[in-house]
């Protein structure tokens, strides 16, 4: 290559290379196997196979034979793709190659991935047709990954530089032939577009990687200003205060809305999200119950808050255990309760084992300092306790008196031994229920 080889941006990371045999890994992984010092460090590739072509063995096998001739150990990663996954056979492969990936990676390690600056100007494109705003800063050099980063050394080099270096070395490569299937996007552009463009702009290439870099720095301002503003929005249960969120301008809004999906680990928000919690969630009735889905997962607007929400299947209606409280109890959904002390490294349980069971409807409970029981649902309503989480919430039970409702409601007989034994009761809901 012309240009020299990128070094590593922190030296001394051993380094995992994505490598399915082709041009782009190839040239990465000789390029890397000929630094003695990065050979030194930790030079390993993985191989995803991903069973979907006829030549995948052929494939896994000339990957094994490269890497034994160059000394460097080899990952094989056979990995299932569902056909019925609903996001496309593509995005599928993705998906399973992303997951064979994380699962390999060490922690502070590096996978390296070979795009190159054709690829960025492709990505580029695809982003921009699709009316994707943020996307447009394509793709990073190095970005977050599972236990480690995601390294892309390759973005500053042409494909036309890879190739001048594989055939200047003597590598051999696999020439995949999906790649020339038209009815992908990606190779359209690629086989179709982007040489049309280069015959009246041959700097396009460049140039459309150069925006990428710029959006990329641009993305990154906002990125840092929004994550100044949004811990500000937030309630302990890291619900969104609307007052607070519709003080700032539209535009603002929306960048805010996609942050917190994406500090609550919630699938990207799309667009038509946005437009739909702008035009009817932010401005429903204070008792309204207005949502958004998308991909399993819920926005839901209750009084004055925005929730994120992952719908989950009801309990089981014969899940009622004895509890001792001497050790956590895991209920149906992954949440658990649990006693909390700061006197006993033991903690002591209760006097005789409580039946732990879901609501059914119609529950009642008698809080301290009061003579009469009241509805559950109208103490929960009280407490502001959001509708979709009380069905999870589990009921503390000795015989037929209710003793708790998750944390927030406790009777007069359990408050009393909770405070002469120093201890707390705690609920932790699963994330997946309230993210």
């Amino acid at each position: 290559m012309s240009s020299p080889f990128p070094r590593i941006p922190d030296p001394g990371v051993p380094v995992l290379v994505a490598f399915s045999g082709g041009l782009d890994s190839t040239v990465l992984l000789h390029c890397l196997a000929s630094q003695p010092t990065q050979r030194i460090h930790g030079l390993e590739a993985i191989h995803i196979h991903h069973g979907l072509n006829e030549n995948a063995d052929a494939w896994t096998a000339h990957c094994a034979a490269f890497c034994t001739q160059h000394d460097i150990r080899l990952h094989i990663a056979r990995v299932h793709v569902s056909h019925n996954s609903g996001q496309g056979l593509e995005a599928a492969a993705r998906t399973a190659r992303r997951a064979a990936f994380a699962h390999t990676l060490q922690h502070g390690h590096y996978l390296a991935l070979a795009h190159h600056c054709d690829d960025q100007a492709e990505t580029w494109l695809l982003r921009a047709l699709r009316g994707s705003c943020d996307g447009l800063a394509a793709m990073r050099p190095l970005t977050p990954f599972a236990a480690g980063h995601l390294w892309r050394p390759l973005l500053t080099h042409s494909r036309a530089q890879l190739l001048d270096y594989a055939q200047q070395q003597h590598l051999d490569w696999i020439e995949d032939s999906s790649n020339a299937d038209l009815r992908h996007d990606r190779n359209f552009l690629r086989i179709h577009v982007l040489p049309l463009l280069h015959q009246r702009w041959p700097q396009a290439t460049a140039v459309l990687a150069r925006n990428a870099a710029l959006a990329a720095a641009n993305a990154d301002l906002l990125n840092a200003e929004d994550a100044v503003l949004l811990p500000d929005l937030l309630d302990p249960d890291g619900a969104l205060d609307i007052n607070a969120l519709t003080a700032h301008p539209p535009a603002r809004r929306a960048r805010l809305l996609r942050a917190w999906c994406a500090r609550a680990g919630a699938p990207p928000l799309p667009e038509r999200g946005v437009n739909i919690i702008e035009r009817e969630l932010l401005p429903a009735r204070h008792d309204s119950a207005a949502c958004f889905t998308w991909s399993h997962t819920e926005i839901r607007r209750w009084r004055l808050r925005l929730y994120l929400h992952r719908p989950q299947p009801p309990w089981p209606p014969d899940w009622q255990p004895l509890w001792s409280g001497t050790a956590p109890l895991i209920l149906p959904d992954g949440g658990q309760l649990h006693l909390e002390s700061t006197d006993h490294e033991t903690v002591p349980g209760f006097p005789h084992p409580l039946r732990v069971r879901a609501r059914r409807g119609g529950e009642r409970l008698i809080l301290p300092g009061r003579t009469h029981s009241h509805p559950l649902k109208h103490l929960l309503q009280d407490v502001g306790i959001p509708p979709w989480r009380r069905a999870s919430m589990p009921l503390l039970c000795d015989g037929e008196q209710i003793l708790a409702v998750g944390d927030a409601l406790l009777a007069a007989p359990l408050v009393t031994w909770l405070q002469a034994h120093r201890l707390k009761l705690r609920w932790q809901y699963h994330n997946n229920t309230c993210i």
